[in-house]
């Protein structure tokens, strides 16, 4: 097979390298050719074991600052995420032990209650992590979990494309590690294990290639690729949907080079996507009904301006050896999303390498479909450094269905995985010496093109700082003689966006503990169908108490204040406000508290106002 006559079967049988001419062969055609072979599979079993045992330890240096201190140590910014998902972890384990509902929870955001299914609830991780967040904790199992998806991820791209695509496994390797490893996946890596698990996205991807060649089987085939869908649903479905329109947009590329293949393909693809619908839809009915049509759901999310800068793509990620963290400011949304950011000596690798292959239909396949995912990561504005230049192509799809729900910038991610498999093409293409049809690059070269590029990305261990740790009251139980079923714990300040502390109270009781608000994704009015919001609707107290923990300062209150303060309480059916002692605004918190309140009572290490009988409406008394 020649570069230019790449096929499907090129995606799925990875070439073969040359015969050895091993003088044992000649001597010995019986018994010591199979001794050979048995020598050459114990080779390569080795070879695999060594290539995800690195992965694994990468692993382990990008979290090691976690590991120090799992419970204490957090992300220097966005911390509510990481308490979001210690919360997801719990919530697991109490659907295991308690048959709790999966798709919906009222143990936060009391009363209303907040729609899972609509949160990325991550249950195809947090369930099979249920054994070890019971034995350490959901802070333990959330480094646990952010380890093992790295090393997970690169590992699956290296099996998919060491066995299905490049023949060196050397090749696969890099491919791999960089799909796991990239500038992306190690921007989410601090918060969000949900997206970094992309564990079954190559073989998501490698099971549609399947059923292109001929010998599929649509019905095997699509049951298969069903199940890998429906897990992946349970994981993250902007991943999903992202992986579904990448294949969508690779083979139309391809298909469009070589229109021959389409005649003998189509059918075997579009009956396998049929039967795959047809399981999936039926297994997934009842979650995405929740999703959509359930309580607490909405209808889109506010977030098209959530793009990509220009300057971003010749830029190195800031958790990478090359990484600037003043330099990539304002070049991302957050530093969460640091989707596409490559650095400069990659892009041009990756110009180099697309003029060298461009005469294989894959590598334009796959070029075409990277340069509209980093075009769609722009967003609806394209910016350079902070400048406006004009409107971004995602404009145009921003309105489709579904697409409304999902945030632009980490189109980024699919880009950064077609970069991984270009790279591992290329690598084996100049291993095997056999790139028919183009100028041939020497190892040493393309070695050096490839250090260049990717030294500057090896990653660094993500940065963390000291937080608080669960408080005592919580931990050992006190809280429990103060609160009956149905009853809420109030943190000081309130949970929300910015104040999640108090999801990692509730997590480290295994979600005995209800409280009020939080962080997660709901109708911004508390109408069901409305746009999303980071949160509960705006209340009073909330605002009040978080006002005052971001100013340090006191705020001296009214009667009116102290009524809806108590309106709220009862709304929340509370039992205690709770005000830790080491909360790094709680001299001004517990004066602000006592003015709506009274005087507290220190119990173990936090302040503690009991508003059982305050929360509960007096004869006189007119609740608003």
């Amino acid at each position: 097979m020649t570069v230019a006559d790449s096929s499907p079967e090129f995606l799925l049988d990875r070439p073969k390298s040359p015969p050895a001419d091993d003088v044992s062969d000649r001597i010995a055609p019986g018994r010591v050719r199979s001794v050979t072979a048995r020598l050459r599979r114990w080779s390569s079993r080795h070879a695999d074991f060594v290539v995800v045992g690195f992965y694994l330890l990468t692993a382990v240096w990008v979290t090691s600052r976690l590991w120090a201190y799992p419970p204490g140590r957090v992300a220097p910014t966005l911390e509510s995420d990481p308490s979001l998902m210690q919360w997801f972890l719990a919530h697991a384990v109490r659907v295991v032990t308690h048959g709790e509902n999966p798709l919906f929870t009222e143990r936060m955001n009391v009363p209303d209650g907040v729609n899972l299914m609509a949160n990325t609830p991550m249950l195809g991780l947090s369930v099979p992590m249920v054994p070890v967040t019971m034995l350490f904790g959901p802070a333990v199992s959330f480094v646990a979990l952010v380890t093992l998806m790295l090393s997970l991820t690169a590992a699956a791209w290296y099996f998919v494309l060491s066995r299905h695509l490049v023949s060196s496994r050397v090749a696969a390797a890099v491919g791999g590690w960089f799909c796991g490893f990239c500038p992306a996946m190690l921007a989410h890596a601090n918060w969000h294990p949900n997206i970094i698990g992309q564990v079954l996205v190559p073989f998501i991807v490698w099971r549609v290639l399947v059923l292109c060649r001929p010998g599929a089987r649509p019905v095997r085939d699509g049951i298969i690729l069903a199940l890998l869908v429906t897990y992946q649903a349970f994981i993250n479905e902007e991943i999903l949907l992202f992986t579904a329109i990448a294949c969508g947009v690779f083979l139309l590329a391809y298909v469009l080079q070589r229109r021959e293949l389409w005649a003998g393909a189509w059918r075997r693809l579009l009956g396998g996507l049929a039967v795959c619908a047809v399981i999936a839809g039926a297994l997934l009915a009842y979650p995405l009904y929740v999703q959509f049509s359930g309580p607490q759901n909405y209808q889109g999310i506010e977030v098209a301006h959530f793009g990509n800068d220009l300057a971003a793509f010749t830029s190195f990620g800031t958790p990478t050896l090359g990484g600037n963290e003043l330099t990539n400011q304002n070049l991302a949304p957050n530093p969460s999303e640091e989707n596409s950011f490559f650095g400069w000596p990659l892009v041009l690798l990756l110009v180099v390498t697309t003029v060298w292959l461009w005469r294989d239909a894959v590598v334009r396949a796959l070029a075409f479909t990277g340069l509209f995912f980093a075009l769609l990561s722009l967003g609806t504005v394209v910016s350079y450094k902070g400048t406006e230049i004009g409107p971004g192509p995602w404009a145009v799809f921003v309105h489709l269905p579904l697409l409304h729900f999902v945030v632009p910038t980490r189109f980024g991610m699919i880009a950064s995985a077609v970069v991984g498999v270009m790279l591992a093409i290329a690598t084996d293409r100049v291993l095997r010496g056999q790139a028919v049809g183009v100028p041939r690059i020497s190892r040493q070269a393309w070695a050096l093109g490839l250090a260049m590029a990717l030294v500057p990305l090896i990653p660094v261990a993500l940065p963390a700082h000291n937080r608080p740790p669960v408080p005592d009251f919580v931990t050992s139980g006190t809280w429990r003689s103060y609160v009956a079923e149905g009853q809420t714990v109030v943190p000081v300040p309130v949970t929300e966006n910015g104040n999640a502390d108090g999801l990692r109270w509730a997590a480290a009781t295994r979600l005995d503990m209800s409280v009020p608000r939080g962080y997660f994704l709901g109708p911004r009015n508390a109408q069901d169908g409305d746009l999303a919001a980071f949160g509960a609707p705006p209340s009073h107290g909330a605002g009040l108490l978080a006002r005052v923990a971001s100013s340090g300062v006191p705020v001296e209150v009214d009667d009116r204040q102290r009524r809806l303060f108590r309106d709220d309480l009862r709304y929340w059916n509370a039992a205690i406000v709770v005000l830790p002692v080491r909360h790094d605004q709680a001299p001004a918190l517990r004066h602000t508290v006592e003015d709506l309140l009274g005087p507290g009572q220190r119990v173990d290490d936090v302040w503690v106002w009991d508003v059982r009988e305050l929360a509960t409406p007096r004869r006189d008394e007119t609740v608003r």
